[in-house]
Formats: structure tokens, C-alpha cells, sequence
């Protein structure tokens, strides 16, 4: 039989940092282009809306960056 206390500290341990700083750009205007496979609200892909929680703050800021130059398409 496993330890309980035991199975929980090492999930904890494997989990990242959540990063809070940046914040969301979603403006609850989610609607998913399927040719561009952008949000027609905030311009991020699929991918870095299921991962902008686990996201680090510079991959945040990168995703941000690259959402200017989304749009302007």
C-alpha cells in the first residue's frame, strides 16, 4: 500500500511555478478561426491558450509580442 502524504509530495514537487504577473489578453470573444487556427478575440493559437497557465513570464511576453503583429495581418 502506498503513503498518501508521500504520493502527494511528489506531485507537488514536479509542478512549475505558476507565473500571475502577465496577464491574460483573452476578451472572452473566443471563436477559433480555422483557417488562420487563431482565436478571433485574442489572436493566440490553440496551443498557447491551453498553455498560458504554465507558461513562464518571458514565454508570455513572447506570446504578447507576437499577438501585435497578429493582429496587424
Amino acid at each position: 500500500m502506498t503513503n498518501p502524504a508521500r504520493s502527494t509530495r511528489r506531485r507537488r514537487a514536479n509542478r512549475p511555478e505558476i507565473d500571475y504577473s502577465v496577464p491574460s489578453p483573452c476578451v472572452k470573444l473566443c471563436a477559433l478561426n480555422n483557417e488562420t487556427g487563431r482565436c478571433e478575440g485574442c489572436f493566440r493559437t490553440m496551443d498557447e491558450i491551453r498553455d498560458w497557465m504554465i507558461m513562464s513570464r518571458e514565454q508570455k511576453l513572447n506570446v504578447l509580442a507576437q499577438l501585435e503583429n497578429r493582429k496587424a495581418e
